[in-house]
């Protein structure tokens, strides 16, 4: 996602629009939300809903009611109502998607929950909100280090200024209950503001930092997801996946939240599936389940004693021998049903535009010299001497004449015969 101010710069450089977060149009920041009731207008006589979103730093939410009826829309820098002072915010969504969200998440218009909003953030408090963020970072760093240094058993992930900077709020983890009196202490010498302590969860940690998931993509939490739904081994039971906590963790150090997107499918699937551990009785002997496939709905058997022979059938004939085993009633084999399963061999590709072979690199190279000296190896047929002609180069002064024979008459010329000599 991007806003119009993340366009490309001069010679094709990227921008950017540099907010960190906190983008004006609301383009670039986590969890953004598509109001996709904006281009509708309400009825006649209706009263536009007086409660806006507006979204803090990292995701952070809060529904706030609009008294005043401002003109709010959706990228909006506001001050809102904070104890003590005030925050700024930047607003999220507005309309009637506010009301469908609150009544999702339970919360009520009148409850001391939802608090005002003051008013449009003029330039002197967006400045005073920026001053403060800056000294996030820093201020980390070195609550870090007195963390350690008091030997605490936590971890300080993120700080978060109030917009008005007379308040900063510590996310830390912790596994454990920390006694943290004695860090405030040192939090407020140090950094001269009021403190607050708020300990969240790993997944949350994860939500607020962000990062790459071992999919390519940005994580879940930190993007879309607004839920943390518990996760269990038994999710992955299901799937078939194996039970490696290095490949299941997440981020977090958690079970994946994607374990639970396909869950559902995957329980549908095998309701139609027979219980891994019923026994089919045949005449040959008694047959267990070794394997299966819930996507082409296959089971793999093996008698007792033979347990190197696998027999794949589809589950509609293992509920048949289910069946017949229930009254009793054994059949022949598993030869019977496995022979039916026919494998189908057909490609999932052809070749129909002219294509090279996919594995056409496989294949070893033979060199040029190879090819040469095996060219020079093999004899000549005689049907390919007889087809070779020499063909006589043609001299300047247009003689077709072969050179050996025009080299014969010149030595004619210039050797003096006998019969001269025998006269003189």
């Amino acid at each position: 996602m991007g806003c119009s101010s993340c366009s490309s710069g001069k010679d094709g450089q990227p921008k950017g629009c540099k907010n960190n977060g906190t983008c004006g149009t609301d383009g670039c920041n986590k969890l953004t939300v598509f109001d996709w009731l904006s281009n509708m207008s309400l009825p006649s006589g209706a009263i536009p809903f007086s409660c806006v979103e507006i979204r803090f730093k990292n995701g952070r939410k809060n529904f706030f009611s609009n008294p005043e009826s401002l003109s709010l829309s959706i990228g909006d820098v506001v001050a809102t109502e904070a104890s003590p002072g005030h925050d700024v915010g930047i607003v999220s969504l507005t309309g009637e998607l506010v009301r469908i969200q609150m009544k999702k998440k339970k919360v009520n218009v009148d409850s001391e929950e939802v608090k005002k909003v003051y008013r449009k953030a003029s330039q002197k408090d967006i400045d005073i909100w920026q001053k403060s963020r800056d000294k996030e970072e820093t201020m980390k760093v070195r609550a870090r280090e007195i963390a350690i240094r008091l030997e605490l058993q936590m971890k300080i992930s993120d700080i978060e200024f109030q917009g008005d900077g007379s308040k900063a709020t510590f996310y830390y983890t912790a596994e454990e209950r920390v006694d943290f009196r004695q860090l405030i202490k040192e939090f407020a010498h140090e950094f001269s503001t009021r403190i607050e302590m708020r300990q969240v969860g790993f997944r949350q940690e994860a939500a607020r930092l962000g990062g790459i998931g071992s999919c390519g993509r940005e994580l879940c939490c930190s993007t879309w997801l607004t839920d943390f739904r518990s996760v269990n081994t038994s999710a992955a039971r299901y799937q078939q996946l194996s039970l490696n906590p290095q490949k299941l963790a997440g981020q977090c150090g958690k079970l994946k939240c994607c374990l639970n997107y396909e869950l559902d499918a995957y329980i549908d699937a095998l309701n139609s599936f027979p219980k891994q551990d019923t026994k089919l009785h045949t005449e040959k002997g008694t047959a267990v389940c070794q394997k299966i496939d819930i996507f082409k709905g296959l089971l793999w058997y093996a008698y007792e004693g033979e347990w190197m022979n696998w027999h794949k059938i589809s589950t509609e004939d293992v509920n048949e021998i289910i069946a017949a085993n229930a009254n009793n009633e054994k059949v022949a084999s598993l030869e019977e049903f496995a022979s039916e399963l026919i494998e189908d061999t057909k490609t999932d590709f052809e070749n129909v535009v002219g294509q090279d072979s996919l594995t056409r690199f496989d294949r070893p190279k033979h060199s040029k010299r190879r090819r040469k000296n095996r060219n020079k190896r093999k004899p000549t047929n005689k049907a390919n001497q007889d087809k070779q002609t020499t063909v006589a180069r043609k001299p300047k002064g247009g003689n077709t004449e072969p050179k050996n024979k025009q080299n014969n008459q010149r030595n004619k010329k210039r050797r003096p015969s006998k019969r001269n000599n025998d006269k003189a």
